[in-house]
């Protein structure tokens, strides 16, 4: 990490942070976002607003707040997406490579695309919860709901996805 001003502690603990949870980041952005070059970028910020702020109050605070930095700025890249489609009309994506074809399971492929089909309140919550394995207590801090809320969230969607993938086999 290059120096701009900050001590050396908050350059040596950024950068194992990132080491350690930057892969993740990426995959958690990837499930919210479906573009791996806007999740990277979105990764990025995150770690770069944390080094801006560092120290945060705590030790464990880090990595909540990154969590929550990923999918707040994965939210609005969804949202600037949103307004783009009403100005341009949708991108046809090409045909996937006979790589990416092997690399991708069909049935990744449906969870992915049955997952990307769900509100985006349900979409978070799955995401937090069976990607990053993360309690209904700290999934309702990251989205600022209820835990209550979260749990009825994730109820509600695993419903859903499962009966979408039914629809599918």
């Amino acid at each position: 990490m290059v120096s701009i001003g900050r001590p050396a502690p908050a350059q040596a603990a950024v950068s194992a942070l990132y080491q350690q949870h930057w892969a993740g980041l990426v995959r958690l952005a990837v499930l919210m976002v479906d573009d791996r070059q806007a999740a990277e970028d979105v990764v990025q910020e995150a770690f770069a607003e944390l080094y801006r702020r560092w120290p945060l109050r705590g030790p464990d605070a880090a990595l909540a707040y990154l969590r929550t930095a990923v999918v707040n700025r994965s939210r609005s890249v969804l949202r600037r997406r949103k307004v783009a489609r009403l100005y341009i009309p949708p991108h046809q994506e090409p045909n996937a490579s006979a790589e990416s074809a092997v690399v991708l399971s069909e049935e990744r492929t449906q969870v992915q695309q049955a997952l990307q089909g769900l509100p985006r309140r349900m979409r978070e919550v799955l995401v937090l919860r069976y990607y990053l394995d993360l309690p209904f207590a700290e999934i309702a801090q990251i989205l600022g709901i209820s835990e209550s809320s979260a749990r009825a969230t994730s109820s509600r969607g695993l419903a859903v996805l499962t009966e979408r993938l039914e629809e599918l086999r």
